[in-house]
């Protein structure tokens, strides 16, 4: 493994100098120069992935809901096995337009990077490793942080190429420290069952064009951190990782699409200093109380560039808030099904612009956790002025959201101005939300 066994690129005089001092909220420690380098060009290419009309990107969003939905057919209920698996009866059918760019194709395993093209929303432009080779997970074992065995993820997500890599059976990864993805890679668990449990968290930290698919993401811990290589010729010192699903960190264009997650130490997808050109899609989340987190802090300025959409996702059973917790930037929340939550579901704070379409909310039987909204540290004469607008969304058992802001000004052109499905939509749009449990030979 060429380049694989390079040296730290400091001494050990500056790791102990750097293990007394941790970033805010973030347990690493201070940027070294490869770190600080990396940082900087992150921050530059977030900037670029940052859309200066974050309204035409929802309007694409939904004009792709709506074609998808003229051209689907019958549809198929929803049900899970055990180990979280969807199992289906009857003919394939792909509800949303995401999946119907890539499902219900038999040979869909021949033509794995076609899901390349099917992102949608501000995430849309990842490509993963569609320009790489494919490489093959073989091995689930973790046990080299520095030199990583060739045939293990850890191996994969290091190499400074673009990889698609995808897993030669079903297994369960014990992280024994987070694992750092470096750019341009894409997880594809489609045809295993593959389970990231009961060891560190997934990291993807100042770095751009990531996809990760189909995974079962569950009983992370947080770790003690150490000597852990982030790519073939940088490896060096991390403190110890909070136990998020997955944390995105100053980064851009990532796509988590038709991934289960619950159960973990913090959150279970943060996005935090300046990360943005996010989509969360087709995911399922259960049993978990800080669901997803966009933006660490109300006084990092950086996260005002942060731009989100959370798409076609089940809120599910065991979930008390945070779905999404918000923080200065844009956030399109649209077509998902809320069908649990304990204190609230969309929260947020320092005036990010939240716009729900198309979502069914179903209230808790509590009656003081009616509210879909919560916002944190502003009078209401503060919050009044922050966009949080709800079109078309279904509330039932009680359920509202507290509106604020100015609704839209802007003219469209009608043919581009298209609203999302309405809330009544949801539980088809949602259908298939998870791990699909495909297999070679047979439509997804």
């Amino acid at each position: 493994m060429e380049g694989v066994r390079t040296k730290p690129s400091f001494f050990l005089c500056s790791l102990i100098f750097l293990a007394s001092a941790a970033l805010s909220g973030a347990d690493i420690p201070e940027l070294d120069d490869h770190w600080q380098k990396k940082a900087e060009e992150a921050l530059a290419r977030s900037r670029a992935a940052y859309h200066p009309d974050p309204e035409a990107v929802t309007n694409h969003f939904n004009k792709a809901v709506h074609l998808a939905l003229a051209e689907a057919r019958n549809s198929t209920r929803r049900s899970l096995r055990a180990v979280g698996v969807k199992k289906f009866k009857g003919k394939c059918v792909a509800t949303n337009p995401i999946d119907r760019c890539w499902r219900c194709q038999k040979n869909w395993i021949k033509h794995r990077k076609k899901l390349a093209t099917c992102g949608k929303g501000f995430g849309r432009h990842a490509t993963g490793g569609k320009a790489g080779d494919f490489y093959v997970v073989t091995d689930p074992s973790d046990d080299d942080l520095v030199n990583p065995k060739f045939g293990t993820l850890r191996w994969g997500v290091i190499q400074d190429r673009p990889l698609w890599i995808v897993f030669a059976r079903d297994m369960i990864i014990r992280l024994s420290e987070e694992l750092m993805i470096n750019s341009n890679k894409t997880i594809d668990a489609r045809g295993a069952n593959v389970h990231i449990a009961y060891g560190a968290q997934i990291t993807i930290q100042f770095v751009n064009n990531v996809i990760i698919h189909g995974l079962h993401i569950h009983d992370i811990k947080p770790s003690n951190g150490g000597m852990i290589r982030d790519s073939l010729h940088h490896f060096g010192l991390r403190t110890k990782s909070d136990g998020d699903g997955i944390s995105i960190y100053g980064s851009s264009d990532v796509w988590i699409d038709h991934c289960s997650m619950r159960n973990c130490a913090d959150g279970l997808i943060d996005a935090i200093e300046g990360s943005t050109a996010i989509t969360i899609s087709n995911c399922h989340f259960t049993h978990h109380n800080d669901v997803l987190l966009f933006g660490a802090s109300d006084s990092n300025e950086n996260d005002s560039i942060m731009q989100a959409t959370v798409a076609f996702n089940h809120f599910g059973k065991g979930l008390v808030q945070r779905m999404p917790r918000c923080r200065w930037g844009f956030f399109h929340v649209v077509n998902n099904d809320y069908t649990h939550w304990m204190m609230y579901a969309i929260g947020g704070s320092k005036h990010p612009t939240i716009i729900s379409q198309g979502n069914r909310f179903i209230a808790p039987p509590l009656r003081f956790a009616k509210e879909v909204t919560k916002r944190d540290y502003a009078t209401e004469d503060v919050w009044k002025q922050w966009t949080w607008r709800s079109e078309g969304d279904l509330m039932q058992n009680g359920a509202f959201f507290r509106e604020s802001g100015t609704p839209n000004t802007r003219t469209f052109h009608r043919k581009d101005f298209i609203r999302a499905k309405p809330g009544t939509w949801v539980r088809r749009l949602t259908r298939f939300a998870g791990p699909l449990g495909c297999k070679a030979g047979r439509a997804c």
